[in-house]
């Protein structure tokens, strides 16, 4: 047996050897294909026309729609056709509930299938440029979602786990299956993958990066949530009612009994009549949950956000931030002036390029100096781009301006008091007109700023209060009155507009191109911007899980962190603390008609700023007769769930 074993290795060894000192096609052939880099970049040298284009079923560990079996979580790939012939690639991942009900991206792309059900179409422009360059793309259905088993949970563990699920697949440590329920293994795989999605694709990215999972080296999530109770709540007061159960049944276009029974328990969860964190919520708290935890991370985190998001508000991503930074999770950030919108649609090129050298450096492990580029990218006006060591901008300053009684806006500590109604009013009504008394808010301005001042971070407010009810909706808006030309955050595209034209990157086929409209800044032209908002349900002042009404009538001290927010208010501009109740723009909540009292004294608001100089009454102009704009009206910005 040993001498026949050494005849079978010899012979082969010894037959390869004549063949390629002949140099005959058998020596090209047993060349193992290989990715080229050029500029520390990979290039497009595999076809996307003749690339691999199929789908497994991934075992997932949960059973989110009680059948009684383990849901199978759909992969529609797309790898280069060398993975057939010994090429490893690595994966980036797109998990979204979305291809089949809203779309993917700006035009709302769906997939599409060949009569085997094999992909034909992925949204989005990751497979016409990536797979090229020598990478598979995955656009996994969510579970519950497309062609997944289960039922969509809004942000729960079995979203998170059939994530997670397809990590270990890639990794050898999970099971898949094709159509034939045959079982598939990932041979083509480095091991190596990375998340990327906009909105609850990129929420997912975090959950599922914060569960631990080996084999995930980077995440690119865009507009994305880190905690559920966050998206749909703020500081107790509620944001928007039914979103739980109503996203659910959104994404899943299952007939509607499949998973009715979900649905109910994700109504009686969210808890819409109180507001309060609860457990339910804990399970989709990615920042310190029982599934998914931000100590956990060990993948790089690529952010994009914009700051004048107000669908997932950008606290989602502030203290998500902060928490990597603890960690030393390497890092970078985007910040934009947008709402809604993916860096696609504002900043095309530029994101394609640092994407492109971001998931090289990452996934294929390329020295191509992406690391060492500024952490933080920034608009700090209309397509005006600036980059920074990281953010909140270092070195910022306390500056904290308190309410006065004759309405205008200090650093003296104030006298007197202030009084309005807990009431739900528009934000055009509430910033028109600030000079004159209002039953519905008091409103605080500063004099014109002799220079330019900058926010960067999150303001934090401080009220003495006395309350003729148990509670009151406590609201506060920073504006900035003075004439500039703006994004359009709060207009239909939530800042941008898309044209007619196309540009393209990647390669197309005739089923999937490359090619997508062009989009670019919606500007608008006023007098007035609310700059940030904060609210606060005045009984859950000490906790968000257990509410503590007031005694009417006693006096009480309450603070809360308004968005965060990095904005610069130009020199001749005034700067204005709006106190408010129930916002009818933003809150999808009832007032309490509460009569909020305020003592001046003990009130302020405190800005993280940067600003020539120590912030003294030197910033300020001396003050002018002023009333300052009338008949505000602003748009409200949509609220697209995708």
């Amino acid at each position: 047996m040993r001498i026949s074993a050494r005849r079978g290795v010899l012979a082969p060894i010894a037959v390869a050897a004549a063949l390629a000192a002949a140099g005959t096609p058998a020596a090209h052939a047993a060349k193992k294909p290989t990715i080229k880099v050029s500029g520390g970049v990979t290039q497009p040298v595999f076809s996307y026309q003749n690339a691999i284009r199929e789908f497994v079923r991934v075992q997932s560990s949960v059973d989110a729609d009680g059948d009684g079996k383990k849901d199978l979580i759909r992969v529609d790939i797309i790898r280069p056709k060398e993975t057939n012939a010994g090429l490893q690639v690595p994966a980036i991942i797109d998990e979204s509930p979305y291809y089949d009900n809203a779309g993917r991206g700006n035009e709302s792309e769906r997939k599409q299938y060949d009569a085997n059900g094999n992909p034909v179409k992925f949204p989005l422009f990751y497979d016409n440029y990536f797979v090229p360059r020598g990478y598979a793309v995955l656009n996994v259905d969510m579970d519950g979602t497309t062609k997944s088993d289960g039922c969509p949970t809004s942000g729960g563990a079995s979203d998170v786990l059939g994530g997670k699920a397809v990590i270990d697949w890639l990794g050898g440590r999970a099971k898949a299956f094709d159509a034939n329920g045959k079982e598939v293994k990932a041979t083509w795989s480095t091991g190596h993958a990375g998340m990327i999605g906009k909105s609850y694709d990129g929420t997912l990215a975090n959950a599922v990066a914060a569960t631990g999972v080996k084999g995930l080296d980077t995440i690119v999530p865009i507009s994305a949530i880190s905690s559920w109770y966050d998206y749909s709540r703020v500081n107790g007061t509620i944001w928007f009612k039914g979103e739980e159960d109503g996203l659910a049944e959104f994404v899943d276009t299952d007939p509607p009994a499949k998973c009715a029974a979900v649905r109910q328990k994700l109504a009686d969860g969210q808890d819409d009549a109180t507001g309060n964190y609860n457990p339910f919520w804990n399970e989709r708290n990615y920042r310190v949950g029982p599934i998914a935890d931000v100590g956990n991370v060990h993948a790089s985190v690529f952010a994009i956000h914009g700051m004048n998001d107000l669908n997932v508000k950008p606290s989602q991503f502030s203290t998500w931030w902060a928490a990597l930074a603890k960690r030393g999770v390497p890092r970078k950030v985007w910040l934009s002036q947008y709402g809604h919108v993916d860096p696609f649609d504002f900043r095309r090129d530029v994101w394609v390029d640092t994407l492109h050298q971001w998931f090289d450096h990452w996934l294929w492990k390329l020295p191509n100096g992406v690391m060492q580029q500024p952490r933080a990218d920034l608009e700090v006006g209309p397509d005006q781009w600036v980059t920074q060591s990281d953010w909140p901008a270092p070195h910022t300053r306390a500056l904290s301006l308190r309410p006065q009684a004759d309405g205008t806006l200090g650093l003296k500590a104030g006298t007197g008091t202030g009084a309005y109604t807990d009431s739900k009013q528009a934000e055009g009504d509430d910033v028109s007109d600030p000079t004159t008394a209002k039953a519905y808010r008091l409103a605080y301005t500063t004099a014109p700023l002799k220079r330019d001042v900058r926010l960067s971070g999150t303001p934090e407010v401080s009220l003495k209060i006395k309350l003729d009810k148990p509670t009151a909706n406590l609201g506060a808006l920073l504006v900035d009155y003075g004439t500039d030309t703006r994004v359009n955050y709060l207009g239909a595209g939530s800042g941008v507009k898309t044209l007619t034209t196309e540009d393209c990157h990647g390669e197309s086929t005739a089923a999937d191109d490359a090619c997508y409209k062009k989009v670019v800044t919606d500007t608008v032209t006023s007098d007035v911007n609310v700059v940030t908002r904060g609210y606060l349900d005045a009984q859950n002042r000490h906790s968000l899980s257990h509410a503590s009404p007031l005694t009417p009538g006693t006096a009480y001290s309450v603070r809360w962190d308004t968005l965060p927010q990095d904005y610069r208010f130009k020199a001749g501009h005034r700067l204005a603390l709006v106190l408010i109740g129930t916002d009818a723009d933003t809150q999808d909540d009832d007032a309490t008609g509460a009569a909020v009292t305020v003592d001046l004294a003990g009130s302020k608001i405190t800005l993280p700023v940067i600003v020539g100089g120590t912030p003294s009454e030197s910033t300020f102009s001396a003050e002018q007769k002023w009333r300052g704009p009338t008949h505000v009206v602003l748009p409200k910005q949509p609220h697209d769930f995708h």
